[in-house]
């Protein structure tokens, strides 16, 4: 096969994992908080695409699903300044895609998606030396998300030390904008949330692929020279972890600009190992193939986590059971002709996404009475995972 066709064929299988895993989840009650009630860039995203096919789970999670194969495509583009072979830009291209966090966003309803993308898509107009045409991306960013202030900051810090003065002036108003509009908390938290955010780090990238891109990074820092990716993704970094000494952040305001050093990673792995003579490169191929096997299996349990809860005692400990129930539970109560109940408020707000409104003819909690007409068990590979019990609060 010819390597050029490697490319389509990541996105090939890239796209039939991501719609396997729209039809394995339902609309969180953070998703359906943004779907409903924010007023933001990701919920008009949103609002849209279900206006336009419809309100189903497919429709609410297309527009992160393009933004991430996109991305992927621009992912391939960045790695040419950074990868002079093509076999190694298409590993570059793989390893991003199958990064837990990144293929995870690409199907959540949330901003991750969308900032990874127009990173992207700025780091290529620059790489490609086209100013105008960055220079006018960059403040439409402001009113896209709030967590573009790391991009503006990343690039003060880079103007700074190259001595480019047209980008930090750029840059430094786009930060006065960007915090006269959104703010910034800096509220001081009694907690260190330290080792939270590493813990997170390392589920984004997977644990191991964490350690090594966390040296890549310091190598990078004190022996080459450092391009603007670098600046992106060590500036995001080193803020990240500052103010988790502080407060509890949200990671996936930073992860985005991250993960978009994976060329340069990978570029920095393949000058040590190229240097070295074949009979010298055993430890770096050990673990490569690793770091790389542990990435693979990462991501199919990423995609294939139903089947923890073979193994998980507590299903509400599963990683990703805010996802599950809703949709399941919302056809069993449209077989029975019931599409108004009272349950409690997070369940009530995702219910309302499948068309389960509000209504005091029937309740659902987890006690039965001597009102209980039905009760309603979601199983997963025949694994009972929650018991609903409905009763009927008036007679018709």
């Amino acid at each position: 096969m010819s390597v050029r066709l490697l490319l389509p064929l990541i996105i090939l299988i890239d796209i039939a994992f991501l719609l396997y895993g729209v039809s394995t989840i339902s609309i969180s009650y953070r998703e359906a908080e943004i779907f409903y009630d924010q007023q933001n860039f990701v919920h008009y995203l949103a609002q849209f695409s279900t206006a336009l096919f419809g309100q189903n789970d497919l429709a609410l999670r297309l527009p992160f699903m393009v933004f991430h194969i996109l991305s992927i495509i621009l992912m391939y583009k960045i790695s040419a300044f950074y990868l002079k072979k093509e076999i190694d830009r298409i590993v570059s291209v793989l390893v991003f895609t199958m990064l837990p966090g990144v293929t995870s966003a690409a199907i959540l309803v949330n901003s991750a998606t969308v900032s990874i993308f127009f990173t992207l898509l700025f780091l290529y107009l620059f790489l490609n030396k086209k100013e105008n045409l960055y220079a006018a991306l960059l403040p439409l960013l402001v009113f896209v998300d709030d967590s573009f202030l790391i991009l503006y900051l990343a690039l003060f810090v880079y103007g700074f030390f190259k001595k480019e003065h047209f980008i930090i002036v750029m840059s430094f108003f786009l930060i006065l904008i960007s915090l006269y509009i959104y703010g910034f908390d800096l509220t001081n938290d009694p907690k260190v949330y330290f080792f939270n955010v590493f813990a997170v780090y390392a589920v984004i990238f997977s644990p191991f692929l964490f350690l090594y891109f966390f040296y890549a990074l310091y190598r990078n820092w004190i022996k080459e020279e450092k391009s603007l990716i670098w600046y992106i993704s060590f500036v995001a970094l080193v803020f990240s972890i500052a103010l988790s000494f502080r407060k509890m952040i949200l990671i996936e305001d930073f992860a985005p600009f991250v993960v978009i050093a994976i060329p340069l990673m990978y570029s920095m792995f393949l000058k040590s190992y190229r240097i070295r003579l074949p009979e010298l490169r055993g430890v770096h191929r050990f673990f490569f193939v690793f770091i790389f096997a542990s990435l693979i299996f990462i991501f199919f349990l990423t995609h294939l986590n139903k089947y923890l809860y073979l193994y998980i005692e507590n299903p509400t400990k599963h990683f990703a059971y805010k996802y599950h129930v809703a949709k399941e539970l919302a056809s069993e109560l449209k077989r029975d002709g019931i599409d108004e109940v009272t349950i409690n408020y997070r369940m009530q707000k995702r219910l309302k996404f499948y068309g389960i409104s509000f209504g005091k003819k029937y309740l659902i909690d987890d006690v039965t009475n001597d009102r209980t007409i039905k009760s309603v068990t979601i199983s997963y590979i025949k694994t009972p995972i929650k018991t609903f019990h409905v009763s009927k609060l008036h007679k018709n």
